[in-house]
């Protein structure tokens, strides 16, 4: 029998918490498998049931080791679906975009985090969700600036709102201005955020578009990389301010990162199968979904009511933001 002390320190101690993540999660895809449209991913039904869900102390240590190493377990495997060189695949044209919608996410959504009062965690990870790919890049960034969980749900929670509208808007408005079946997959692929909405919002324009929109999607997907690289050498910076001891930056680097680029080199080059990369992404999003709902198990939503309406706001405006310069990029490229 294990006394009262190992239950909290031992390896037992990782169950309880771990368990109520799996449980969520079988529940998140059971629930978005029965949407008939694929309007809302796995993820954030997780992260929102986590929310409301208030769990005893004896399940943190297993919501924290599943927000935490198993999340950046379920990122190294992400990479095994990402090939590298599909950016010569979709070529010049998509990246001239993604580059201002990402100048426009980080650059703007800074301005407006200073104007609207928010904590910089919390705005870029807004502004990464809203420039990269949702919730997978706020996932990535969050344990390297070191957010705190209420901040990672709000900034999904943000994002989420404004990819819900988008997927019922934009096929409207991209039929009011005769867009291109290219035209519309290079849109939808720039300007939504998640994935799971792309995905609905471009096959709803058509299958043509919706294939476009994909492989663009995968490629800003890649701009994970730099991104993270970026805000790790930030917070190596920061650190070595705040402490008179020398902090190295090797202590700091986001080892995870290094293994997704490995895995993405892995895929390039073929060792890795198109069957096991279809397979380790499905256990990619699987463990995915199991990190997202121990966030919202974890989440105070008392904190996040104390941030006010701000980081909504924050989200919309960079959201239409970049659905505008993305629109407007590809109109001077003269591809609309």
């Amino acid at each position: 029998m294990l006394s009262s002390k190992q239950k909290a320190t031992g390896p037992f101690a990782l169950i309880w918490g771990v368990g109520a993540c799996l449980i969520l999660a079988i529940l998140a895809i059971i629930i978005e498998q029965a949407i008939p449209m694929a309007i809302i991913g796995s993820s954030l039904i997780a992260l929102m049931m986590g929310l409301f869900i208030k769990l005893p102390k004896q399940y943190d240590a297993g919501l924290k080791f599943t927000s935490k190493r198993v999340l950046k377990f379920a990122i190294i495997l992400l990479g095994a679906s990402l090939n590298i060189g599909i950016i010569v695949e979709v070529g010049k044209t998509s990246m001239w975009v993604m580059v201002f919608t990402l100048l426009t996410c980080f650059g703007g959504g800074y301005f407006i985090g200073k104007a609207l009062g928010l904590d910089w965690k919390l705005s870029n990870l807004i502004s990464a969700g809203t420039g990269i790919c949702g919730g997978s890049a706020i996932a990535a960034i969050a344990p390297v600036i070191e957010a705190d969980d209420s901040s990672v749900a709000y900034a999904m929670s943000a994002t989420f709102l404004f990819d819900m509208a988008m997927i019922f808007l934009f096929p409207i408005v991209g039929r009011m201005l005769q867009m291109s079946d290219f035209s519309f997959g290079l849109w939808t692929g720039t300007a939504v955020n998640d994935t799971s909405s792309v995905i609905a919002t471009a096959y709803a324009f058509s299958e043509n578009a919706g294939e476009i929109a994909t492989m663009v999607k995968l490629t800003r997907t890649l701009s994970i990389i730099p991104v993270v690289l970026i805000f790790s050498f930030i917070m190596t910076r920061n650190k070595s301010k705040q402490s008179t001891t020398k902090v190295s930056i090797l202590s700091l680097f986001p080892w995870f990162i290094a293994g997704f680029i490995a895995m993405s080199l892995l895929n390039t080059v073929g060792i890795i199968t198109p069957s096991i990369a279809h397979n380790l992404k499905t256990i990619s999003k699987f463990l995915m979904v199991m990190a997202l709902a121990a966030i919202g198990l974890s989440t105070n939503v008392s904190e996040m009511k104390k941030a006010g309406i701000a980081p909504m706001v924050h989200g919309f405006i960079i959201s239409a933001l970049v659905v505008l310069v993305s629109y407007l990029v590809m109109m001077f490229m003269n591809i609309v």
